[in-house]
């Protein structure tokens, strides 16, 4: 889930297509189909700068339980016919644009981070192996050109690792903290002063951390039957908007206004 201009972009996992709503009415405007896009989809991210929209695709074999072939799509939003994809490493999940334009895909089993230019020429890799972030989700750098990740495990983790790899500070079950541990952590938002939003998927919340991960406090966001699985964040700062898509139970797409982050 993201959005873009007037648009908003949600992406099932299941499907092979994106639709899209209008921002302001949150009516259903029209679909955006991607040639090959397999299950699990999970990372599904936009760029103002080149119009256009990647979504991350693992084709898995639930049946066998490997991964066929990884690749990212990319879609021209001004010729939504206009689609490339290139291959990438073992289960790529999250996405994110960064400061560069270029795109920050998270991979679970490779443990790892890659950044691609628009046109999937491979900029850097960061292994996360030897540090111990484990099950990498989704990474979003940060201003500091330092890259925050969530780690999709229970109990879970987010940390912030270096562009060499190195783990610079995190927070985890061990932080003296009143919100308890993580529990599967999924997407990441990061606000304009790097404070971050953890979408806590098995503890049904939204944590917000600061950004010297010292602190963290669960949102008070008003729905009807609680937040149910929160899987994908996506925050809208100049409509002080935070979007939040649940995977489990009525699988809906939350719209909070007036976030004050």
């Amino acid at each position: 889930m993201t959005s873009l201009g007037d648009d908003v972009f949600v992406l099932r996992w299941i499907g092979s297509q994106v639709e899209v709503y209008d921002a302001r009415t949150f009516a259903l405007q029209r679909h955006i189909r991607i040639p090959g896009l397999g299950l699990p989809s999970y990372g599904l991210a936009a760029s103002i700068h080149y119009d256009c929209l990647y979504a991350s695709d693992q084709q898995c074999s639930l049946c066998a339980s490997d991964w066929l072939n990884s690749r990212i799509h990319r879609v021209d939003l001004s010729d939504s016919s206009a689609v490339k994809q290139w291959s990438v490493a073992s289960s790529p999940a999250g996405l994110s644009v960064n400061k560069e334009h270029n795109v920050v895909v998270a991979f679970q089993e490779a443990h790892k981070l890659q950044e691609y230019t628009t046109h999937g020429t491979l900029v850097r890799e960061i292994s996360l192996q030897q540090v111990g972030v484990s099950w990498p989700w989704h990474a979003v750098q940060l201003s500091t050109g330092d890259y925050v990740v969530s780690h999709g495990t229970s109990p879970g983790a987010v940390s912030v690792v270096g562009v060499d790899g190195q783990v610079v500070r995190s927070y985890d079950q061990s932080q003296a903290s009143n919100v308890g541990p993580m529990s599967y952590p999924k997407s990441l938002a990061v606000t304009k002063n790097d404070n971050i939003l953890v979408a806590d998927r098995s503890n049904n919340r939204i944590l917000s951390l600061d950004s010297s991960l010292s602190s963290a406090y669960e949102l008070v966001l008003p729905v009807d039957n609680a937040i149910q699985s929160p899987f994908g964040l996506f925050l809208d700062e100049l409509r002080k908007r935070l979007y939040v898509g649940e995977i489990d139970g009525e699988k809906r797409v939350l719209v909070f206004d007036n976030m004050q982050l």
